[in-house]
């Protein structure tokens, strides 16, 4: 789908003959214009649709092609699995044209205002992709927060599992963040090229901010990871000793009940009958059971006294 815009009063406005085109999710005879009409190479084409190609810088002979890595919008049918999308930007002097994964979001918003020209809005993609991460850092470390409280309730792998998925999202996050950081050190290094037509020293300060921003999301996602698989072991075993907690007090509960099976067998045999055939059977049966209370409550306390005395609780 192919939408075109341009820059009025230094916002991005929907245009018929604007300069900016955005391919979201080409179609075949879209791929076919944009190697033959804007002569993209066509494995540069196939890497910005693809989530698993790296970043990377590319100066053509007319353009300035880069593959740049974003955060793929989560959904609940994702299951706690972050995953990254590949955006294509190719810059020439009097145009951008963007290649987009279908869940981009249109070009408006904050981050879309005060834009002077197409090397500016070439910059400012960018830093919507390093926002959009730290979004979702964000986001993960909510719900890393919200599960570890269910596993100090869990006797399960489940949620456990949940944060495996998490951590191994963190990981794939690190790898094109830090990928992302390179490709703006490269951007830097190549402001002065005739494909962009230069960069002003406002951009050049810009791009300074960017690979700031980039590091500090970088740093971030580090820690995250760190402190996840610091403390992956600590979870597992907080789900095993809830799971000994259980099996602790179902086997007190078995050892209280097991003397006052014996003794209700033979309270139910007929030879309690016979020895108390000279009480009344309410008077008798009455004086049973409070005896098998007695000694449950006689065995439950003899199990705590043994716990405390051999734990020293």
């Amino acid at each position: 789908m192919l939408k075109t815009y341009k820059i009025e009063q230094g916002r991005i406005v929907e245009a018929p003959d604007g300069p900016i085109f955005l391919f979201v999710e080409p179609t075949n005879e879209e791929k076919a214009q944009l190697t033959s009409g804007y002569k993209i190479d066509e494995h540069n084409l196939a890497s910005a649709m693809d989530p698993n190609e790296l970043p990377r810088l590319e100066l053509e002979e007319d353009h300035l092609a880069l593959i740049y890595k974003a955060p793929k919008s989560y959904t609940a049918a994702d299951n706690f699995v972050f995953r990254i999308n590949s955006l294509g930007l190719f810059l020439y002097q009097d145009k951008l044209v963007i290649v987009a994964p279908p869940d981009f979001s249109e070009l408006q918003g904050r981050a879309f205002t005060k834009v002077q020209n197409l090397p500016m809005l070439f910059l400012r993609m960018l830093s919507v992709c390093i926002s959009h991460f730290i979004s979702h850092l964000q986001v993960i470390n909510e719900i890393a927060s919200e599960l570890e409280g269910k596993i100090l309730k869990s006797m399960e792998n489940r949620h456990l599992l949940l944060m495996f998925t998490i951590e191994k999202s963190l990981v794939y996050y690190i790898n094109a963040i830090s990928a992302n950081g390179r490709v703006v050190e490269r951007l830097k290094a190549n402001a002065k090229n005739a494909q962009t037509g230069g960069l002003s020293p406002e951009m050049l300060e810009y791009v300074d901010d960017l690979a700031i921003e980039n590091a500090q999301c970088l740093e971030q996602a580090q820690v995250y990871a760190n402190v996840f698989t610091g403390l992956m072991n600590a979870r597992a075993s907080i789900v095993n000793n809830n799971l000994n907690v259980l099996m602790k007090s179902l086997t007190v509960i078995n050892v209280v009940f097991m003397p006052l099976n014996v003794v209700a067998g033979v309270g139910g045999m007929s030879e309690f009958s016979m020895m108390t055939k000279n009480i009344p059977w309410p008077i008798a049966y009455s004086a049973f059971m409070l005896g098998l209370t007695l000694l449950g409550w006689a065995t439950y306390y003899m199990l705590v006294y043994m716990e405390k005395r051999t734990f020293g609780k």
